[in-house]
């Protein structure tokens, strides 16, 4: 008998049984992105257990992927962002811009003005800055919230609509968590960003337009699967997440994105952007399954791997934390 039959037998010459406390602990490795793509996308559409059959799972592969190559036609199914956004953020792109004519602009949406004067008279920005208990004036606004904050509240105004469809029952649930995970996301993403030397904004819109295509992704399914049997296989999930980002990448190009801020989400290996968001989409994801009860804040599957700066983001991104902006 060999040495590894006789320690489970508990044989050999004054050999003892391998007891549990005995076992040489294995350290956990990081979890991989797709590992947490799986528990995240089965917690996001509420699976149960009921597995779809592989032709089924293929037949809504096979329909996303008609999606990414006519990029047209998956975006029609998520409403196009305002016609005056691109015109406003190429404005705020301007390092030396004017508040007076970024409010001319703003002016044109009513929903715009309403949101920068609801943003701007927030209590963090008047105890954070000692400004007036009542911002009432447009510029004044724009000069309170500075040229970054106007950027990531345009930002997430105009992508707010792409998730608040009504359509199947899968989609009313997962639309309203995908955009609070996208949200994170950009937020992470924005946070990260400088360290790693990438653009802040640019890594913010990133975050925030790279789910695009999961969105359409669960319209399909919401219309495609049987009721009781839900598409969950590994290998489907894998699939979804790919093609999925492939589709947020043309989406992006038809509405002319940045370049910079489409590389990021195709996930160029080595663009600090991509590292930037690939980062923030990770730390969204868990901070999403702790926030819900998925996993408890020091779980080994959420913390192993993080360093203490990314720890300091995760923690940033806690739900409590926005309690403010509600």
């Amino acid at each position: 008998m060999g040495w590894i039959g006789k320690l489970l037998s508990g044989g050999g010459d004054k050999a003892a049984p391998l007891t549990a406390a005995a076992a040489p602990e294995v350290a956990r490795q990081p979890a991989t992105i797709a590992e947490i793509d799986a528990v995240y996308y089965r917690w996001l559409a509420a699976a149960g257990s009921a597995q779809a059959p592989a032709e089924a799972e293929q037949q809504i592969l096979d329909e996303l992927a008609r999606l990414v190559r006519e990029p047209i036609a998956g975006a029609a199914l998520v409403p196009r962002i305002p016609a005056i956004i691109p015109q406003l953020m190429r404005t705020l792109q301007d390092e030396n811009m004017s508040a007076a004519k970024l409010s001319a602009q703003l002016a044109q949406d009513v929903l715009l003005v309403a949101e920068v004067y609801r943003e701007a008279n927030r209590p963090r920005y008047h105890s954070r800055y000692n400004a007036s208990p009542s911002i009432n004036n447009m510029e004044g606004a724009i000069m309170l919230l500075g040229q970054n904050g106007m950027r990531m509240l345009l930002a997430r105004v105009a992508f707010r609509p792409i998730v608040s469809m009504q359509s199947g029952g899968l989609t009313i649930r997962t639309a309203p968590l995908i955009w609070r995970q996208s949200e994170k996301c950009a937020l992470a993403a924005n946070l990260v960003a400088p360290a790693m030397q990438a653009s802040a904004f640019d890594a913010y819109l990133a975050g925030l337009m790279a789910n695009v295509g999961l969105v359409v992704a669960f319209r399909l399914i919401d219309q495609m699967h049987a009721p009781d049997a839900f598409p969950q296989s590994d290998a489907f999930i894998a699939q979804v997440f790919a093609q999925a980002r492939i589709l947020s990448v043309r989406i992006a190009e038809l509405w002319e994105f940045p370049e910079s801020v489409t590389r990021a989400i195709g996930q160029a290996d080595a663009d600090p952007q991509a590292q930037a968001l690939a980062l923030g989409d990770r730390l969204s994801k868990l901070r999403m399954l702790v926030d819900t009860g998925r996993f408890p804040a020091d779980d080994p599957f959420v913390m192993t791997g993080l360093s203490k700066a990314e720890l300091q983001v995760f923690d940033k991104l806690a739900d409590d934390e926005d309690d403010d902006e509600e």
